[in-house]
């Protein structure tokens, strides 16, 4: 696999005649939309098939894979486009595998309300669905946003994917309650209520876990955390439920040293089927600009946490957003709206913008001007992410060799993100379809 940046003069027939790639492929992989609009800056992934097959009359999907001792799972997961419709058309070329490096898990975020056609071409890539349907309230108990999640979850178990209920504090903006989340954590009354909501709404819907957003840890508070996963640990597996616990971890450069949070995981570890470490990104940023991730701070945690827990409990944030911020930033004034990584790409292109890259963080940004009639011109800064981002997130899965990654969130299909992933790594699917 390679990652080719875009240059000035570049169009998607040149670059794939420099790769040698159909232009079809090229441009289903990255997701790029005729006319292939391409902005200089831009990054297109080039992924090198192991092995393929040309389709031939009478030919069909189950029996493909059983003539290369694959799932049709996996031929779906190389061809995405197979799941817009139901036949094969002969002649066509399909990816059977690639030169992967090993296997992960993946793990999906999504709301209910996920569209479908968006959610049922990420699902071939996940082994967990978490949905973010549910947050807790006074007392322990427990608030729906969409009643009507069953359906919801009994499609993403056709894909081989493991539905998983997500719980926090947090409401779907992302708005904290932090004196909430502390009485949660200590208030042991409240969290028996809080289980017993929990564990009958998985009954009646059909999930097979729970993932629990873990806010506001620190070194002073982290023992009452400890008692809190050891007591939700007690009654999941007292019902055969599986176990998540996502730290919404906190970090900064302070005098030029990475700071965090000496959080001792190995308390976690004995009572969790998974550790996934996430910055959450909300519609809102309030902050000042910069990069939506940092390689830097990753490390760093991963770093740290694999000193603590075996890797293979450990998963890694991946988000997919981007921001948009007017300047100058003023503090308590100006915030940045979110965007899809497809509406960033677009705005870049509408503006005339060229895409710059921050080394350092190993993120991508460029500068707009909004012109507003009768107003004078402002000028804009937007960070996001892209393959280059992507790809040193899963050189940490590699090196350290974690179990996977969580995905932040797959509410807009970024079909580099699974490209790049399926050109590196195998997915591990634990239920079968």
């Amino acid at each position: 696999m390679e990652i080719y940046v875009v240059q000035q003069g570049d169009n998607i027939y040149s670059i794939a005649e420099m790769f040698g790639i159909a232009v079809e492929r090229l441009a289903y992989d990255n997701g790029l939309i005729y006319p292939y609009d391409l902005v200089v800056g831009q990054t297109i992934v080039i992924a090198y098939p192991k092995q393929v097959y040309v389709v031939q009359e009478g030919d069909t999907l189950p029996a493909i894979a059983a003539v290369y001792g694959v799932t049709p799972m996996q031929i779906i997961r190389n061809n995405s486009f197979l799941l817009d419709r139901d036949y094969l058309v002969i002649g066509e070329t399909l990816v059977i595998s690639y030169n992967t490096n090993g296997s992960i898990v993946t793990n999906g975020f999504a709301y209910p309300y996920v569209r479908m056609d968006t959610l049922i071409k990420a699902l071939p890539n996940l082994t967990y669905l978490t949905i973010f349907n549910y947050t807790t309230v006074e007392r322990g108990d427990i608030q729906t946003f969409n009643e009507d999640d069953a359906e919801l979850v009994a499609l993403v178990k056709e894909f081989g994917v493991i539905p998983l209920m997500m719980l926090t504090t947090l409401t779907p903006q992302g708005v904290p309650n932090v004196e909430l989340a502390y009485e949660m954590i200590i208030n042991q009354d409240y969290l028996e209520n809080n289980l017993d909501q929990a564990i009958s709404i998985m009954k009646q819907k059909g999930y097979y876990g729970v993932n629990i957003i873990y806010n506001y840890l620190t070194e002073s508070n982290q023992y009452h955390y400890y008692n809190n996963v050891r007591r939700v640990s007690e009654r999941l597996r007292q019902e055969g439920l599986l176990f998540f616990a996502t730290i919404n971890y906190d970090i900064s450069i302070e005098n030029n040293e990475i700071t965090f949070n000496q959080i001792d995981y190995s308390q976690f570890s004995p009572y969790v089927d998974g550790l996934i470490f996430l910055n959450f990104v909300w519609g809102t940023n309030y902050g000042p600009p910069a990069p939506v991730s940092n390689i830097n701070y990753i490390r760093a945690i991963i770093e740290y946490a694999a000193s603590l827990v075996p890797a293979d409990q450990i998963l890694i944030g991946k988000p997919l957003l981007g921001y948009d911020w007017q300047l100058p930033y003023i503090e308590g004034r100006t915030y940045a709206n979110s965007m899809s990584i497809e509406s960033a790409l677009n705005l870049a292109y509408e503006t005339g913008s060229v895409i710059q890259f921050d080394e350092d963080s190993q993120t991508p940004y460029f500068y707009y001007n909004q012109f507003n009639f009768g107003a004078p011109m402002q000028q804009h800064i937007v960070w996001f992410i892209d393959a280059r981002s992507i790809n040193v997130l899963d050189d940490v899965i590699q090196e350290y060799m974690l179990a996977g990654s969580g995905v932040w969130n797959v509410m807009s299909y970024y079909p580099q993100l699974w490209t790049i992933m399926n050109a590196r790594f195998d997915i591990i699917k634990l239920i079968e379809t």
